[in-house]
């Protein structure tokens, strides 16, 4: 069971936990799932080999996925239609100019009609759009910290949808 704890002060609203293995980061990705809105752009901010990718995986598997889930590092965006949403995963992490973001044409795919997860958005920095939750994930030990930092009311709305109990099964 992974506890979600809140900022420190009553100006944070981020949500924080550990995760001790693969298992809780793709169960973490499972709690993230039913927060998410047609028009939500969220940071996927880590070090290489922090759990990003597990962490879609995670999600995507819990809106019905069963495909093989891959960092599109090469390709760039790995689009998925599930349950309900068009879900578009990027990674700029090959970027050596924010320009090429736009020689790719990547724009619109931000036009509030899917999720955008995008990994290492500062390499698209200052195009991509602004982000409505960033989830920062660290290696801590064995296992990983993460945070749901929102930053938009869209974002609050997805952080508190995360933050409540899971009803009983």
């Amino acid at each position: 069971m992974i506890e979600l704890s809140h900022g420190h002060d009553d100006n944070d609203a981020a949500l924080h936990a550990h995760l001790k293995d693969e298992d809780d980061t793709l169960a973490m990705g499972a709690k993230i799932a039913p927060a998410l809105t047609p028009g939500l752009v969220i940071y996927l901010v880590g070090d290489l080999g922090a759990g990003k990718t597990t962490l879609v995986r995670g999600l995507l598997r819990a809106l019905g996925h069963t495909g093989s889930v891959k960092s599109p590092t090469y390709t760039l965006i790995e689009p998925y239609v599930v349950s309900r949403l068009n879900l578009y995963h990027f990674d700029f992490y090959r970027f050596t100019s924010p320009d090429e973001y736009l020689e790719a044409g990547l724009e619109e795919y931000f036009t509030n009609e899917g999720v955008c997860l995008v990994e290492w958005p500062d390499k698209a920095a200052p195009y991509v759009a602004a982000p409505d939750v960033e989830i920062g994930l660290t290696v801590a030990g064995d296992g990983r910290d993460i945070t749901l930092r929102p930053l938009t009311e869209s974002g609050r709305e997805c952080t508190k949808t995360i933050a409540a109990p899971s009803p009983p099964r």
